[in-house]
């Protein structure tokens, strides 16, 4: 259920957010969460005073923002609730793959643990969503993952597309017109030096990518 009504972006949403940024860089920068929620670092700072309040988060000057252990249970529940949905909304109610995500963010504070174990069990116990993120189970477990940035791939090298972890509407409409989508393979044909744009092949077309898109594209690297 959701932790208030009281701000503009769900807290929840803070958590899955903090939750992603942690595992990429090891601590969640007040500017990227508000980068990602597409808010200001002062509403992001206000949210995390009342978060470190719950003992969701734990803040240390100059280095970031972590989730405590409460913290991490809460966000792979809501993770839980929301990938399940986004396979409902997708498998079952035919909603297309870049526009399940806004939707699933309204059900993940609706869909009670129960339920969740229901449509789990209804669609044959999924590991992902549709977007290639693993689905953590009932007890909260997620496994590793094995994939990595498309972003640190080199020019020539080969990878298969796994996951998109920041689920943001428009980039999945972007991939998706791409054909960018999990299970595809995508080469590295060129990459800029200092931080420069990626161009990249998917089948037969290629297609520059900015550093930050390719960041949040995730790729099981072929050797």
């Amino acid at each position: 259920m959701p932790l208030s009504h009281e701000f503009s972006v769900a807290p929840e949403m803070y958590l899955k957010t903090i939750y992603n940024l942690e595992a990429r860089t090891g601590a969640a920068r007040t500017g990227d969460i508000a980068k990602l929620l597409n808010i200001t670092p002062g509403s992001v700072t206000n949210t995390l005073e009342v978060l470190e309040g719950k003992g969701f988060v734990e803040r240390e000057p100059y280095k970031g923002v972590k989730l405590t252990g409460q913290g991490r249970s809460l966000a792979l529940s809501v993770f839980r609730r929301h990938r399940l949905a986004e396979r409902l909304l997708t498998e079952v109610l035919h909603y297309e793959w870049a526009e399940s995500h806004d939707e699933a963010c309204k059900l993940e504070h609706a869909v009670s643990d129960t339920l969740a174990n229901s449509i789990e069990k209804t669609l044959g116990n999924p590991e992902t969503c549709p977007h290639g993120n693993p689905i953590p189970d009932e007890k909260g477990y997620l496994a590793p993952s094995k994939s990595e940035a498309l972003s640190n791939l080199g020019a020539g090298q080969h990878g298969v597309v796994s996951e998109i972890p920041d689920e943001n509407t428009e980039l999945l409409r972007y991939l998706a017109n791409l054909g960018m989508l999990p299970g595809v393979e995508v080469k590295v044909e060129e990459k800029a030096p200092f931080k420069g744009p990626m161009l990249v092949k998917v089948e037969s077309n290629s297609y520059p990518l900015s550093l930050d898109v390719a960041n949040g594209i995730y790729v099981n690297k072929k050797k």
